[in-house]
């Protein structure tokens, strides 16, 4: 039997350093379940620290919490990429730190913040975490698919750290499960403006980087459970599984 379930699946942290202070697990877990998502996704840039955290605050108060990523690639090209288990997306973690170089300065770029489930501030993460790695965005691609994650193109509509806005066009072979656009766009809009690209998914998530901004968009998906394998089928209409704007 299918379910409709309702998704952010791009959201920043307190360790992103774009991104406010105030997102921490009890705080982002509470908002999502007020405003009536059902799923969420943790995708900090080029980090998977915290996402422990959330996901065990997610699961302390019933609320699913998929373990995600936002790579920057070599061409500063913004992916996000999200996956079933923990432990997958830190073995990605592992190889975007490898090509990953440089040092945060938080009176420039912001603090970065590492949370325990209580949103108890642990420490904090040293990396250039808003730089891009080394990788081309064709091998993190690759390395996100033979993991089993979903690839998303981020928010294609925005000039600024999209593959459209960095690139001008999608190149084809490019595996992608979907691509992202961002609350300032219709989906609608979106679908006029990019109808070069309609054989990939379009789906709507917030990119939140304070909590008035979660779930400000996002998409329902019609599938068995929350996992990112039933995403990815819904993402290309198998099985009867789809999508709509949430």
């Amino acid at each position: 039997m299918l379910n409709r379930f309702r998704a952010d699946l791009h959201i920043h942290s307190c360790l992103s350093p774009c991104a406010s202070e105030e997102m921490k697990p009890k705080a982002v877990v509470e908002r999502a379940m007020t405003i009536g998502l059902d799923m969420i996704a943790i995708c900090d840039h080029n980090s998977a620290d915290n996402l422990f955290a959330f996901i065990e605050a997610g699961k302390q108060a019933g609320l699913s919490v998929l373990p995600g990523m936002e790579v920057t690639s070599k061409e500063e090209i913004h992916l996000l990429a999200i996956f079933n288990r923990l432990e997958d997306c830190l073995m990605l973690q592992d190889w975007v730190y490898q090509h990953l170089s440089g040092k945060n300065k938080e009176e420039v770029f912001g603090s970065q913040t590492l949370v325990n489930e209580k949103s108890e501030a642990i420490g904090y993460n040293e990396k250039l975490l808003i730089g891009a790695t080394l990788l081309p965005i064709e091998e993190i691609v690759s390395f996100v698919r033979n993991l089993e994650g979903i690839v998303i193109a981020s928010h294609i509509d925005r000039q600024a750290f999209s593959l459209i806005g960095q690139l001008g066009f999608i190149p084809e072979g490019l595996s992608l499960d979907g691509l992202e656009i961002s609350p300032r766009t219709s989906l609608e809009e979106a679908k006029k403006k990019f109808r070069s690209y309609q054989h990939l998914a379009f789906v709507h998530f917030s990119d939140a980087h304070s909590i008035e901004e979660i779930g400000r968009v996002s998409t329902e998906f019609l599938i068995k459970e929350r996992t990112s394998r039933e995403i990815k089928m819904a993402l290309h209409s198998q099985e009867g599984r789809g999508m709509a704007e949430g």
